[in-house]
């Protein structure tokens, strides 16, 4: 049993053959789906595909990398959906410092009038952090108490015990299957595996054994066998750990 944290099911690249992805999905054992949205015009196909499917569940929020998507009332807007709407995480949000021409401040405004969404609603949020850990830290801290998860993390470990210090989760997906990336696989081989969360971020970010095609959530089986195999451990074991972590979290049935 698996938890793909972090599935972007509803993108148009799963238009063709959605059906066939959730089939092999639960089939390689995954029993739910988080989907987090990326602006508001996706908000209603995202819950109703979600409706569709008990085992896929819907977060709401604005991400950073589509600014040209956002205006200042859809966070007005956020906040009635969330009001009106079944939703387990407030997200994807956050900052990334690494795309050019990304207004800074712009990012900071959307991300903190979300945080402050999921405090007051009482939900996790998943944070998109790309090289601007250190600040989503201290801007988190500024909102506590929140608890959520960095998801596709690519900081230190410094940053990362810095984060569950705080209550937050380290999604990890692909990128561990890559041999090169030996600080993300020296984390997630000595982390504790009460802060871990499994993902593939589908259809970005394929494995190692899936270069340059479209990833798909029924590959997260391969994600907890390289997790299974850095930690010297049993992926059953892995995927039970990570699979308690994800409902803990997101408060799924």
């Amino acid at each position: 049993m698996l938890v793909d944290s972090h599935c972007h099911l509803d993108a148009p690249e799963f238009d063709a053959d959605r059906a066939q992805v959730l089939a092999r999905a639960r089939a390689a054992g995954v029993v739910a789906q988080v989907v987090p949205a990326i602006r508001l015009a996706d908000f209603a196909a995202l819950r109703d595909l979600c409706a569709a499917h008990a085992d896929l569940h819907p977060a709401y929020g604005l991400h950073p990398m589509f600014l040209a998507d956002h205006a200042p009332a859809h966070i007005d807007a956020l906040r009635e959906w969330l009001g009106r709407e079944r939703a387990v995480a407030v997200g994807e949000c956050g900052l990334d410092f690494f795309v050019e021409g990304l207004d800074a401040q712009t990012q900071r405004d959307y991300f903190t009038a979300q945080l402050r969404l999921a405090r007051d609603f009482d939900l996790p949020v998943i944070l998109h952090a790309r090289r601007a850990v250190d600040e989503v830290i201290a801007t988190i801290k500024r909102f506590a108490p929140l608890r959520g998860v960095v998801h596709s993390y690519s900081g230190s470990a410094e940053q990362a015990r810095q984060l569950w210090n705080l209550g937050f989760f380290i999604g990890l997906g692909g990128p561990i299957t890559y041999e090169r990336a030996h600080r993300l696989r020296s984390l997630v081989a000595t982390m504790p595996l009460e802060f871990l969360l499994l993902e593939t971020d589908a259809p970005d970010q394929p494995l190692s054994t899936h270069r340059g095609e479209r990833n798909e959530p029924a590959y997260l089986i391969e994600v907890a066998d390289t997790v299974a195999r850095l930690r010297d451990a049993d992926a059953a074991s892995i995927a039970q750990a990570t699979t308690l972590n994800a409902k803990r979290l997101f408060s799924l049935e």
